[in-house]
């Protein structure tokens, strides 16, 4: 893969160079993307809105622009070899290296025809402040046009997926994924590993926007009186958007739904659904940040005249979870006063609730985030297999925590979305040795019917088979 580097003048996501006036403003704000996520280390959800805002695109301009740059940033090991591959330079300024990326996403991936792939490219790199490289991005892209895909990954003897299977960096090239998040995978699929190819693929296919709705705040049928919204496929929490955005439906500007992955949803139902012993008044959510499955869990607890404490250790982030759960706190009637959400600041392992104990405790872990790449696809070009000694070591110890914060009888579930085995079941093996005697393992498919999974002692939702996030679910009841 290329190597995006940070550029020499150092940008905003929302400032323009003298030099870019240009009449294709779809692919510009493509580019500027694409630049916010390699010199500024953006997410592309947050630096796109801004973008396309100081560009006014909307509408099928503003569809065109996100496409071209999340399908590059989802292919760009892929598409970043096939143009290499023209080339015979061995250093190319990180705005042409962008522009052919795009330019070749494009003819291969998009339909775009290549004589107006070409041609825009040309104008794009000019516009853009390299009028030098207009000649060889020309060239590159004419070499490219060559061929197409099919052709192309035979030419880089990337043929079928069934080929592959024996070689994972070639598997992790054809389906533009780091080799060790592919070797993962491989790991975390065991004996059903002839379904890597599928996995991979449904990485890179852009996930439609879930809704969810807060308990207590709207309903799954309040949703769906708008047209543009379909009923989920697992949870009962869910609507699925099949255009316009989420911010468009009034329910969601209100604050009685928002925007979350359905296998995120499941998993708060999953913990309001474990049996416990003896008084259920007091939930916790651990790792509460930025509030989503909060949320989820505030409208849960407060049905059954239930607490939820919920601790975020960053005081900024802790103000935002704190607004996303105020609805809860201005909606109950008088019957329910005393139980609007607690925020807490600070770090969890370091037990900010004092001696309190709770019945439920979710701990939804910081994680590698690698089983939310349909989403997040910038992250797998972020994330190291190196980065997991440290979130390993950090699981743990929530885990841990939340097992000691529990009331005997009480039930502690843990999620990641990742479904690497070093965050997944080791964590769980860890947690059952250290605290051997005093816990239990329940079969979390159980508590989760939908998934079909009744027995299994775990839960691993894949977005190739349940159309969700890679999110990893155990339930643990303290003795």
């Amino acid at each position: 893969m290329a190597t995006h580097r940070r550029s020499a003048e150092h940008r905003r996501p929302g400032t323009v160079r003298a030099s870019e006036v240009a009449s294709d403003l779809p692919r510009l704000a493509a580019l500027r993307i694409l630049r916010a996520v390699d010199d500024d280390d953006a997410y592309a959800h947050l630096a796109s809105g801004q973008i396309l805002s100081s560009l006014h695109l909307q509408g099928r301009d503003a569809a065109f622009a996100l496409n071209l740059a999340y399908g590059v940033l989802r292919w760009r090991s892929l598409v970043d070899a096939i143009w290499q591959s023209c080339s015979q330079r061995e250093q190319v300024d990180p705005d042409v290296q962008r522009v052919l990326s795009m330019g070749t996403h494009q003819m291969l991936q998009m339909q775009v025809p290549a004589h107006a792939a070409i041609a825009t490219s040309v104008d794009l790199i000019r516009t853009a402040g390299s009028p030098g490289a207009a000649g060889f991005v020309n060239a590159v892209l004419r070499a490219v046009q060559a061929d197409d895909l099919p052709g192309w990954l035979t030419r880089l003897d990337l043929g079928g997926p069934d080929d592959l299977m024996g070689d994972l960096g070639k598997l992790a090239l054809r389906w533009s994924h780091p080799k060790w998040i592919v070797a993962a995978f491989a790991a975390a699929l065991g004996p059903r590993m002839a379904e890597l190819p599928a996995l991979l693929a449904a990485d890179n296919d852009p996930a439609r926007p879930v809704l969810v709705a807060l308990p207590g705040l709207a309903t799954t049928l309040d949703l769906l009186e708008d047209p543009r919204l379909s009923a989920g496929r697992l949870s009962p929490l869910a609507a699925v958007l099949a255009q316009g955005r989420p911010d468009e439906v009034a329910a969601v500007r209100e604050g009685r739904a928002a925007v979350q992955d359905e296998g995120s949803q499941l998993a708060a139902l999953a913990l309001s659904r474990a049996p416990v012993d003896g008084d259920d008044g007091a939930w916790l959510d651990l790792c509460a940040g930025p509030g989503g499955k909060a949320a989820v869990l505030a409208g849960l607890a407060m049905a059954r005249s239930a607490q939820l404490t919920a601790v975020e250790p960053h005081p900024s982030r802790a103000r935002l979870l704190a607004n996303r759960l105020a609805p809860f706190g201005q909606e109950v009637g008088l019957a329910l006063q005393g139980l609007a959400p607690e925020v807490l600041v600070g770090d969890a392992r370091q037990a900010p609730w004092g001696d309190r104990r709770f019945s439920r405790v979710l701990v939804d872990a910081p994680c590698s985030g690698i089983g939310a790449l349909r989403r997040r696809p910038e992250s797998r070009w972020r994330r190291l297999a190196s980065d997991l000694t440290a979130l390993v070591a950090l699981q743990r110890e929530l885990l841990l925590t939340a097992i000691d914060a529990a009331v005997p009888g009480g039930v502690v579930l843990y999620v990641t979305c990742s479904p690497h085995p070093a965050e997944t079941v080791e964590v769980i093996d860890y947690a059952l040795r250290m605290r051997q005697g005093g816990v239990l393992p329940l079969a979390t498919g159980s508590l989760l019917p939908e998934v079909g999974l009744l027995q299994s002692p775990t839960v691993q939702l894949w977005p190739h088979e349940h159309g969700t996030d890679a999110m990893f679910m155990a339930a643990i009841r303290v003795q």
